[in-house]
């Protein structure tokens, strides 16, 4: 795992170490076993980094406590979405296996021995199945993704598997850039890039933005620089 860039921490409310402590507070004071949190947030608004920054702050905190589940694994195939015309909207709601990712997160739950996890290879633009496994020693389970918060069926069965519901705040004129720089690494044109990020992925923004219920907690990320870390969820 990679720690957030100190370019980015300077960005965020509360910091990555408050956010840590929270977490490890919420699961300590609890009577659960597991503790399953959910990361929500817009595309690209860096739930990937944040996840994993996060999963290697608790660990640093508590060795082997935390692992991240990212919902990206539960893309259908690019094979799958082709002949439901589904392909150039890839990353919208109905292009993921959402009863796959709440079954396995059942598993997960029940904390019955390890559960393997799909995670998605973007430069291959596939989930590789098993990818990862959550074991037992993993008490603090990060699931980030955007969808994970949001009020309609299938999604919506999700919500009784979380235990912390974080959003990730992103305002409107901070992603934007931060798509377009993404489509632009990507190998888009000026116009592509464009295209993509007002047609397709702005459209599935708002509508996290506008139908997720309420978090517990919301993590603000504004003002933030355009990196490496571009490619983020």
């Amino acid at each position: 795992m990679t720690s957030l860039p100190d370019s980015r921490l300077a960005h965020m409310s509360p910091s990555l170490d408050d956010m840590a402590s929270r977490v490890l507070a919420e699961h300590a004071s609890s009577q659960r076993t597991r503790t399953i949190v959910a990361l929500a947030g817009p595309p690209a608004a860096g739930k990937s980094t944040l996840s994993e920054s996060l999963c290697e702050t608790l660990n640093a905190l508590e060795p082997g406590i935390a692992v991240v589940v990212p919902m990206d694994g539960y893309h259908f195939d690019n094979a799958v979405l082709a002949p439901l015309g589904l392909l150039y909207v890839k990353g919208a709601p109905e292009t993921f296996d959402a009863k796959g990712l709440y079954h396995d997160l059942v598993r997960v739950r029940a904390d019955e021995g390890p559960v393997a996890v799909p995670v998605f290879d973007r430069p291959l633009d596939l989930a590789r199945a098993g990818g990862r496994v959550v074991e037992t020693h993993h008490r603090i389970v990060l699931v980030e993704g955007n969808y994970l918060l949001l009020r309609h069926a299938p999604w919506d069965a999700l919500l009784e598997l979380f235990d912390i519901r974080i959003f990730l705040d992103i305002e409107d004129e901070v992603l934007v850039p931060r798509l377009l720089h993404r489509w632009r690494e990507m190998g888009q044109d000026a116009r592509g890039a464009h295209e993509r990020t007002h047609h397709k992925d702005m459209l599935n923004a708002h509508l996290i933005k506008q139908d997720s219920l309420s978090a517990d907690w919301r993590w603000r990320l504004a003002n933030a620089p355009i990196g490496s870390d571009g490619e983020d969820s």
